[in-house]
């Protein structure tokens, strides 16, 4: 049988197994191809044909699109379920006007988010319900505060009572909420003096946890979360998940042609990319790193680092460069840069088949069973 949402709780049983869900809109759907491909590799495993990757994994966490996908595994969703749901949310929500440009109003409209959203997770479901089968952690950041909130079930965490009352389809709407595009999510809650006020809470990408793994990795030791599991690289297996990288660069003068508030969102942008280098350069750092990637020029891949470091867990990371070179050489997959900056958009659903082309091809070739060892199998 599988386990129990407690059992996979439970800090006195080892090991534990962690999978992590990037941020980044419509190439969500570049993330289901690697759920598929590792789905059907543990189904196998397992011998079980009911076999779904909240029955493997303890806990589960997501920001933004990650936040849609993870709530919906830990929920007890097979991976093509999912698949489904995104093509019926982008085809449903990312219907442009053009009267809506994102800068007096928000691009788009939040209610069609939230009823598809309450549909398939439950109008009533709540962060402690018992529809959530694993644990299941949702990235969003309160915007009236300034502070980033990872919203988890953990019963012993201290903010439980309070997180595990809130609504799951409004924290994952509210994780959605990326600036521009949505308006932000109201939700009451309680304030340090114990009253209830409201709080406005927006997209969990514009906190430094876009890639939310290290969140995650802090969040299954650290002791105020709760769930204080045992680290180490046989006690923890983290496996974190992206949509797609892709960095458009400029030149001086380019840039310098730009309005302020252009200049603006680029140099966001580009602290957004600093703070998921830094994430990735911690977590290859911190961990038995088993798919090594090239951080910058001066730490390159970081091996001897991961060798010598405290090794908390064992890590793999998947994902893609939406780049000319690196699609050309690691997937055998040829596109101009002019395509790819159209494929990199995160908000046209007329990208999801060939995200989901360039998502099957890497996954198939990134992932392997020896990224799962054996002695993380369930039981």
């Amino acid at each position: 049988m599988p386990p129990t949402k407690q059992q996979h709780l439970d800090r006195t049983t080892a090991p534990k197994r962690i999978l992590s869900l990037d941020g980044g809109g419509i190439r969500g759907i570049l993330t289901l191809e690697y759920l598929g491909v590792i789905e059907d590799m543990l189904k196998k495993r397992s011998g079980r044909q009911d076999f779904l990757l909240c029955d493997y994994f303890d806990l589960i966490g997501g920001t933004s699109t990650g936040s849609i996908i993870a709530a919906g595994l830990a929920c007890g969703m097979s991976v093509e379920r999912l698949k489904k749901l995104y093509r019926d949310l982008g085809e449903g929500v990312f219907v442009k006007k053009f009267w809506r440009k994102g800068l007096l109003a928000p691009k788009f409209p939040s209610e069609a988010v939230q009823k598809a959203l309450d549909a398939q997770l439950g109008a009533d479901t709540t962060v402690d319900g018992d529809r959530i089968r694993t644990g299941l952690m949702i990235m969003t950041k309160r915007l009236d505060t300034g502070s980033p909130w990872p919203v988890h079930n953990h019963p012993d965490a201290r903010h439980a009572k309070q997180d595990g009352q809130l609504r799951l389809s409004q924290v994952v709407r509210a994780s959605t909420a990326a600036p521009t595009y949505f308006e932000p999510q109201t939700m009451e809650i309680s304030s340090r003096n114990g009253t209830s006020v409201k709080g406005a809470f927006v997209d969990g990408g514009v906190s430094p946890f876009n890639d939310p793994a290290l969140q995650l990795l802090m969040l299954a030791v650290l002791e105020g979360h709760g769930f204080r599991w045992p680290p180490g690289k046989d006690n923890l297996l983290l496996i974190s998940l992206g949509t797609g990288t892709y960095k458009k660069t400029f030149t001086s003068e380019e840039l310098g042609k730009m309005v302020a508030a252009e200049q603006g969102l680029r140099s966001l942008q580009s602290l957004m990319d600093d703070c998921a280098r830094m994430n990735h350069g911690m977590l290859q750092w911190l961990t038995n790193c088993v798919t090594p990637w090239l951080i910058d020029r001066a730490v390159q891949k970081m091996e001897i680092d991961s060798k010598n470091g405290p090794q908390l867990a064992t890590y793999a990371r998947y994902n893609v460069l939406l780049e000319p070179g690196w699609l050309k050489t690691e997937v055998a997959i040829e596109r101009t840069p002019d395509k790819l900056e159209k494929i990199a958009e995160m908000d046209d659903p007329a990208n999801m088949d060939e995200l989901a082309e360039i998502g099957e091809i890497a996954a198939k070739k990134q992932v392997k069973e020896e990224h799962f060892p054996a002695a993380f199998d369930v039981k």
